[in-house]
């Protein structure tokens, strides 16, 4: 059992700590956040207890990991001080915001021989599985380009002053939030991304750092990606990957946080599609265990290090490509 303690109780690190309650390879047994009375009182809700700051878990010896839910600019420094305290890490996307601050805290991870993970928990929904599997046994034939949509309007509801609100937290809208995982999507199955031409509009009036984002990728050897995001639109999930023998498209029935299940299109030669419906089951919960499992040395990480770099170095260049108006270059 891994001994773990949650950082950040917002929207996401509550449902954190209540998908952990399920959990039979992780144990939540400290709580922390900035707002110290809802900190404490949720903590008493859920019987663990509420530390008075981030480094009082750094000292506490029966912590074994810390589950980042914070503000996207703390990242590296949260994990370099986690690391340096012999922690574990899961920090949820974006792991950073630029590449030079990825490379230092995945430095510190490495140099302290730690275990990181990501809260790209969309790798683990069955469809998503699936459908990967298909393009990789080659029964899609040539990989030739992916269309992913992840778009919904929870955003709509937060106060202005949110940090999920606040460009300098979430630039280029849904970027942060629902792009980041069509992107690493992309990345595990096309790899090393090398240009990006984006562009981020605001047609809602409401999220003001922009609601309709829309990139094109192209990867290393030419593969390709339109990947779109709305933060202004009621929910709507697909991800499609097309191939020269073939296409394989999942869609979600709702958000990842209550899930309800997928459906899976198939689509061969013969052009007669084939939808099979998947039930509902627990990509978060999933994620988090396999960071445990890692952590346990019985299996790896699926999600590498590289891939976390070639994230947010995408993110960067998304970012500037919507400022520049012009194709941008990936580093690397």
């Amino acid at each position: 059992m891994l001994d773990a303690a949650i950082i950040g109780l917002g929207w996401w690190g509550k449902i954190l700590t209540q998908t952990l309650s399920a959990s039979s390879k992780i144990r939540v047994m400290r709580l922390f956040d900035v707002d110290a009375v809802a900190g404490q009182a949720f903590a008493a809700d859920h019987g663990v207890r509420f530390a008075e700051g981030f480094e009082e878990i750094l000292e506490d010896d029966a912590v074994g990991a810390v589950i980042l839910a914070t503000p996207h600019s703390l990242h590296e420094q949260q994990i370099i001080a986690a690391a340096r305290a012999g922690k574990h890490v899961f920090c949820e996307k974006p792991l950073c915001l630029d590449r030079a601050s990825a490379v230092r805290a995945l430095d510190a991870v490495r140099e302290a021989g730690v275990r990181i993970a990501i809260g790209h928990e969309r790798r683990f929904e069955p469809p998503i599985m699936r459908a990967a599997s298909l393009m990789r046994e080659g029964q899609l034939g040539a990989p030739m380009h992916i269309e992913g949509n992840f778009s919904h309007d929870i955003f709509t509801a937060l106060d202005a002053g949110n940090w999920r609100m606040n460009s300098s937290e979430s630039p280029a809208g849904g970027l942060t939030a629902t792009l980041i995982h069509l992107m690493d999507l992309s990345i595990s199955l096309f790899g090393q991304p090398e240009q990006v031409r984006a562009s981020c509009e605001c047609h809602g009036g409401v999220v003001t750092n922009g609601d309709t984002l829309s990139a094109h990728v192209r990867f290393v050897g030419g593969r390709t990606a339109t990947l779109n995001a709305l933060t202004h639109t009621p929910f709507f999930s697909r991800f499609a990957i097309f191939g020269s023998e073939g296409w394989a498209e999942v869609r979600d029935k709702a958000h990842v946080q209550t899930p309800e299940g997928w459906f899976l299109t198939t689509c061969f030669k013969d052009g007669k599609p084939s939808t099979e419906e998947f039930a509902a089951a627990t990509p978060v919960l999933s994620n988090l265990e396999a960071f445990a499992d890692a952590v346990a040395g019985t299996a790896p990480y699926p999600n590498t290090p590289e891939q976390m770099t070639m994230n947010v170095s995408l993110l960067e260049a998304i970012v500037k490509s919507n400022a520049s108006g012009r194709v941008e270059e990936v580093e690397r």
